[in-house]
């Protein structure tokens, strides 16, 4: 999946799940472009068909540890400060190209030692070859594809709608109150922070999107992170739905903007501010994705060291170990496929044991939305939620059943409490 040249110099390309690439080119790559206007009028031109979409003049550039040293080590509870460190490394190796500070967009001091930043072909090419560079990617764009099942609005009500239990909260054994204090960070489009049913601390979260109203991070103009959020933790409260632990705290995580459009730059970023402002116990919950990408795969698995992971293992009916971060593994990360009602497999579900380790219930999932109401939708967007609260209880048992249908023959363990 990964095309490598000058020093692994890797140019990524892909279908995504959950989430998928889109078609249209960004012109003119040499000029200095901001990356979420870039992301922003490219989604005006977007129509929902599969295709690979790599980010023309943007580029994920990890250094080497062994070379440069840890430099976040040196500012261990500093992040800003470790941050700093590792951008004035970027403009030391950028100088010889004669490149400014305004081409690094974001910084990786937690879970990389690295930045993204636009450059053109040429200029990756050169940046590659200085020792201090383990290996350059072309970042990618992805947008969510609609989910499997009914769209927004279905199941829908307000506030005052009488509390329901959504079966795969029964069927995962959750509901209950939970009494811990760690948190579930929810890496996605947002939260709405409004929401009756949920526990929402805006304070800790992050935000890729620094303009227009996708800046606002106390909001979710798609809907689809205030979904995954109700199936971790929505309040036992007499109202709509009920979590797997019920009224957590959730924090959201912006890297998809309200049309669900996002990069693999921008969503590192989000995984690096996790890791840096995580807990152990905590967990993080990460409902898209797309096409093969080391840089994304190794935030996670580094990140897992401090917090737990639950990845959507996507919808397209394929192996999960061809996207990411579905394909990365570590004792603390957990994939997860989707099924339906009666421990059915889900047919849309990807596959691959490994790197899947659960099936959880990811069909016709009832949850909260955007302006305090409830939306029933599928997807292995929907069955990951289920393992991330689970995770907050300490960890994912089984009652001895497995899922039946699994394509790959070797049968996912459904994960409960």
């Amino acid at each position: 999946m990964r095309n490598s040249f000058v020093k692994r110099m890797a140019v990524t390309a892909g279908v995504g799940f959950i989430l998928f690439s889109c078609t249209d080119d960004i012109q003119n790559p040499n000029e200095t472009l901001d990356l979420q206007n870039i992301i922003l009028e490219s989604e005006e031109a977007v129509t929902f068909n599969q295709g690979s979409y790599e980010i023309e003049g943007s580029y994920i550039v990890v250094f080497d540890k062994r070379i440069i040293g840890n430099l976040s080590s040196k500012a261990a509870n500093d992040y800003k400060a470790a941050n700093s460190e590792v951008k004035d490394i970027a403009l030391k190796i950028f100088n010889n190209l004669h490149l400014k500070g305004d081409v690094v967009e974001h910084v990786y001091s937690k879970t990389l030692l690295g930045v993204s930043a636009l450059l053109n072909a040429d200029q990756a090419v050169e940046i590659a070859k200085d020792s201090r560079v383990a290996y350059i990617e072309k970042d990618q764009m992805f947008t969510l594809a609609p989910p499997p099942g009914k769209g927004p609005g279905s199941g829908g009500g307000g506030g005052s709608d009488q509390q329901e239990t959504p079966w795969g909260i029964s069927r995962v054994n959750g509901g209950a109150t939970y009494t811990g204090s760690n948190v579930a960070w929810i890496i996605d489009s947002g939260i709405d922070a409004s929401h009756a049913d949920l526990n929402v601390n805006v304070s800790l979260g992050f935000n890729a999107f620094t303009k227009g109203k996708d800046a606002d991070l106390a909001t979710d103009g798609n809907g689809h992170g205030t979904h995954v959020a109700g199936t971790v933790a929505a309040i036992d409260n007499n109202i709509g739905v009920i979590g797997v632990a019920a009224g957590a705290t959730v924090i959201p995580v912006k890297v998809l903007s309200g049309r669900g459009s996002g990069s693999n730059s921008g969503v590192i970023a989000g995984v690096d501010h996790v890791a840096a402002f995580g807990s152990e116990g905590d967990v993080a919950n990460m409902s898209l994705g797309g096409g093969f990408s080391q840089a994304l795969n190794d935030a996670v698995i580094n990140a897992s060291s401090i917090v737990k992971f639950a990845l959507a293992a996507g919808n397209e009916s394929t192996s999960a170990t061809t996207k990411s971060p579905a394909s990365a593994e570590g004792n603390n990360i957990y994939t997860i496929s989707a099924m339906a009602e009666g421990d059915s497999w889900a047919s849309f579900s990807n596959y691959g044991n490994p790197p899947i380790d659960y099936c959880e219930p990811g069909v016709a999932i009832k949850s909260t939305w955007t302006g305090g109401g409830y939306n029933t939708i599928s997807g292995t967007s929907m069955a990951s939620p289920h393992a991330c609260g689970l995770l907050l209880w300490g960890s994912i048992s089984n009652d001895g059943r497995t899922v039946s249908g699994d394509p790959d023959g070797n049968a996912d363990t459904i994960g409960v409490n």
